[in-house]
């Protein structure tokens, strides 16, 4: 009969460690996952975080519609090319990494990514800077654009760092104005272009044709000018 009693009560045990697994599981259903479903953006969302990104994918050409907070095709179109351009998954959800990738930190997200290239934000605004202050606002993040292109380019070393110190690259660099402190426009522009925005049209040169001596730079192809430099591939 003991021996009955003991195996019920283990019986029971057993039932109830069950039913509390689910439990757990169910709640962890509810208030975590889908939580977490509910912080990114996709097809169907709302609010000021959609209209974030639209404006950003907006102002770096890859969206074309209304800024209205409304996550519908056009805006996942724009997002999956933007992932595409940008090594990310491409989902057309606007998940975290897509978010710190176009500058976007919620609550949901971290500024992780963001330390991880801020060596290269560093020097990118610095070369902006020195090369380009003065320059309009779009003209700036061109030249940080070419220099971001010169590192997807097999023709230049393959990163920032590499493409601004080689040899002869950067006046700035020869000159010593690559070491002054950039200021926040500088900054703005250097971030923006890493963002994805190229108002350079994809150009891997510039140069001012006011004072350029170089006859082998007049023979590239211009993709657009901007300010007192003209970009060309």
């Amino acid at each position: 009969m003991l021996k009955k009693i003991t195996k019920n009560k283990r019986t029971i045990w057993a039932i109830i460690i069950i039913i509390l697994s689910f439990s757990l599981l169910f709640l962890y259903n509810i208030f975590f996952r889908n939580n977490e479903i509910e912080a990114l953006s996709k097809y169907g969302s709302r609010g000021e975080e959609v209209r974030q990104i639209q404006t950003k994918l907006k102002r770096w050409g890859y969206y074309n519609g209304n800024i209205d907070g409304i996550y519908g095709s056009q805006t996942q179109k724009a997002v999956r090319w933007f992932q595409s351009k940008n090594g990310l998954t491409v989902d057309g959800i606007a998940g975290k990494n897509t978010l710190n990738a176009m500058g976007i930190y919620t609550s949901s997200t971290s500024s992780s990514s963001g330390a991880t290239n801020s060596n290269d934000l560093n020097l990118l605004s610095r070369l902006v800077y020195g090369e380009a202050r003065g320059e309009p606002y779009s003209g700036q993040v061109a030249v940080a654009s070419v220099v971001l292109n010169r590192v997807k380019s097999s023709s230049f070393p393959n990163t920032v760092s590499g493409v601004i110190y080689q040899r002869g690259a950067f006046d700035v660099v020869t000159d010593g104005q690559i070491n002054l402190t950039p200021n926040d426009t500088a900054r703005k522009a250097a971030q923006d272009a890493l963002n994805g925005w190229d108002p350079s049209y994809g150009a891997i040169y510039y140069f001012n044709p006011n004072t350029a001596t170089n006859k082998w730079i007049w023979s590239r192809p211009m993709t657009v000018t901007i300010g007192k430099h003209r970009f060309c591939k």
